[in-house]
């Protein structure tokens, strides 16, 4: 059974950093590309970055570009989303995900396989 388990998720103040992680089991997790997603209350789901297997490639959303980065440790199982400069509007649910391209950084959320509970993240103004 694949399971993918968010953690690192808070309380901040705007200006602050955060850095959540996510611990995959289940699956061979260095043959996976891995992204993050956020949905914020009342809205889809939406991109924020992704990692291809090797952690060679990135992509990420214009909105975060500069603030967050994605990594990964494929000897932990893990991936980790850093936050940065954090504003009120990335305030959200954040959601990592598995997507079975290995090669893939792809924005859309129908290419990944499997997805986490997802942890909150609140910026405060």
């Amino acid at each position: 059974q694949v399971q993918l388990v968010e953690s690192g998720g808070g309380l901040v103040q705007a200006g602050d950093s955060l850095r959540l992680s996510c611990t995959a089991s289940g699956l061979l997790f260095s043959t996976y590309a891995m992204g993050w997603f956020r949905q914020a209350p009342g809205k889809d789901r939406v991109f924020a970055a992704a990692i291809n297997s090797g952690g060679t490639s990135t992509s990420y959303a214009e909105s975060v570009k500069g603030r967050f980065t994605i990594s990964r440790d494929n000897a932990k199982n893990t991936v980790y989303l850093q936050m940065n400069s954090l504003k009120p509007e990335d305030t959200a649910v954040y959601y990592c995900a598995a997507n079975p391209n290995r090669y893939s950084t792809n924005s859309y959320p129908n290419y990944y396989s499997y997805w986490g509970q997802g942890t909150q993240v609140t910026v405060s103004s």
